[in-house]
């Protein structure tokens, strides 16, 4: 059975805006083969796209959840496919 390239979509919801969320989430994704972004949304959450291998993109979640989880209240978290548009990991504006 493959790995195979998935999408993972998350939206964050709690504290996750001014406390360095976003900066955190890159540092984190240097040590996971994934690329996608991440940015505040308008509402006070931040939203994530993450495609990799399907244990790539579930580790880099558990790592954001364990680094960051005294700003986090909830996270809705959604599979796709995956679009292979993402060259990196970055911050969208």
């Amino acid at each position: 059975m493959t790995d195979e390239s998935t999408q993972l979509h998350v939206v964050f919801s709690g504290q996750v805006q001014g406390v360095g969320f976003r900066q955190t989430t890159v540092q984190i994704a240097r040590s996971h083969p994934i690329t996608g972004w991440v940015k505040n949304l308008p509402n006070g959450n931040v939203e994530l796209i993450a495609e990799g291998t399907k244990t790539a993109c579930s580790e880099f979640l558990a790592a954001i959840r364990e680094r960051m989880f005294e700003y986090i209240n909830d996270i809705d978290c959604q599979w796709q496919t995956a679009s292979n548009e993402f060259e990196h990991f970055e911050i969208h504006y």
